[in-house]
């Protein structure tokens, strides 16, 4: 058996008794408080970050394919041809080679990789401003055309209200989704009618639609600015022809391969009469914005991290001043400066491996608290979601007690040398 260990668990099991258990608990709350605040903290960042960006690409799309000669304003209107020889033939992509070149040691070394999705979607959409005049109120509001090919299953979820309108039909439909914030500047309600005026070619159009559903993303900015319309009813009033669009949105499998497949697309699949672009390029400073909450996240890592070690260096010097004495005889009965610390090392990390424990339990339990009863509500307007989210990622879980048992014991090592300091001699007569 391992000489320092079987000395450590005697050490530990004796120190229950002895005048220092305080301070080892004290130890054991505070790398368990650390870990629990590092569990959460992460959890919460990431989830917050996953949920805003799924509410904005479902909105969105994942990259946009338009005119080049747009100022990448979502107003900008021009037609472009939807009779490409990417549609919809573009979402039976599913995955991309490419060669990945890494720096290393300053060589480039270059290695094919394949994303890890491909295509999921792709649908048509027309943008057009408008004002609506209803009985009591009169709103700014953005028209989005859709046509068959919408995919609904992202909206669906946002519906409170009534339903989608029928695209089905051979003229187009005069049903509108609204928002829940337009509804209530408007005063309507479901089945209620409204006239919304439009300006084109310098003439003012007015078009009378049907309320269909009202729904609600908590996407402040986008529920107050737009509303979903059949796209037919968009190319009337612009004057353009059935197969004439603002531009293609396109959904993707995974974010992480959102760079790679925007430039296959832009390089591989689109005539150059058009362009295509992400929507982190295009909204760049709430994504911006939701970067900042990995700063945020490093701090709060670093500073728990931190307090776990101040703790534990002060435990660990209060049990070698309280074990003086064995420390004494071990050196005279001929164990080194290293082997004592070992001894010390090992009891240190029990401590934070029974802190970890308790950091875990708790923290995770929190997680799937807050996830199944969503305890903590958030004020949309300001967070863009009505509750706090968690999205528990066990890699990083791992991480976190991976590197805090590694980064608190490194530190520990400092304060060990405290061993080689004490004489043998004056070691065996301390009472």
């Amino acid at each position: 058996m391992n000489f320092e260990y079987y000395i450590a668990r005697k050490v530990a099991r004796a120190g229950q008794q002895s005048f220092s258990r305080l301070i080892i608990r004290i130890a054991v709350v505070a790398v368990a408080l650390s870990v629990t605040v590092m569990i959460v903290s992460t959890a919460l960042i990431t989830g917050f970050k996953r949920e805003i960006s799924s509410k904005i690409f479902g909105f969105w799309g994942h990259i946009h394919i338009t005119d080049p000669d747009i100022n990448r304003s979502l107003l900008e209107i021009y037609p472009i041809s939807k009779k490409q020889d990417f549609y919809p033939s573009l979402d039976t992509l599913r995955k991309v080679t490419y060669i990945e070149t890494r720096d290393i040691l300053g060589y480039e070394l270059e290695r094919e990789k394949d994303t890890k999705g491909g295509i999921r979607h792709i649908q048509t959409y027309v943008i057009k401003p408008g004002i609506i005049k209803s009985k009591q109120e009169i709103e700014g509001i953005i028209l989005k055309g859709v046509g068959s090919d919408f995919d609904w299953q992202f909206m669906q979820r946002f519906i409170q209200k009534g339903r989608p309108f029928n695209l089905s039909d051979s003229t187009a439909s005069q049903e509108i989704l609204i928002s829940q914030q337009t509804a209530d500047r408007l005063k309507v309600g479901v089945d209620d009618r409204f006239i919304i005026h439009f300006v084109e070619r310098g003439e003012q159009i007015r078009r009378r639609f049907t309320v269909s559903g009202i729904y609600k993303t908590g996407l402040e900015e986008y529920d107050r600015k737009f509303a979903i319309v059949d796209i037919r009813q968009v190319q009337q009033i612009l004057g353009w022809k059935a197969d004439e669009v603002s531009g293609f949105e396109v959904f993707i499998d995974d974010i992480d391969d959102l760079q790679i497949l925007n430039e296959y697309i832009y390089y591989e699949q689109l005539p150059t009469d058009l362009y295509a672009e992400t929507i982190r390029d295009k909204f760049p400073e709430i994504f911006e914005w939701l970067e900042l909450q990995d700063i945020n996240e490093v701090v709060i890592l670093a500073l728990m991290v931190i307090v776990a070690i101040i703790n534990m260096v002060t435990a660990l010097l209060i049990l070698i001043l309280e074990r003086t004495n064995m420390i004494g005889i071990l050196k005279a009965m001929g164990s080194g400066n290293w082997s004592i610390r070992k001894i010390f090392l090992y009891y240190a990390a029990y401590i934070i491996l029974v802190g970890l424990f308790w950091g875990n339990f708790i923290g995770i339990g929190l997680c799937l608290l807050q996830d199944n009863f969503e305890l903590i509500k958030l004020d949309e307007a300001n967070y863009y979601l009505s509750v706090a989210p968690i999205d528990l990622q066990p890699a990083a879980i791992l991480l976190i007690n991976a590197g805090t048992l590694l980064v608190t014991l490194s530190f520990l090592v400092i304060p060990s040398y405290l061993v080689t300091r004490i004489s043998p001699v004056k070691a065996i007569r301390f009472k």
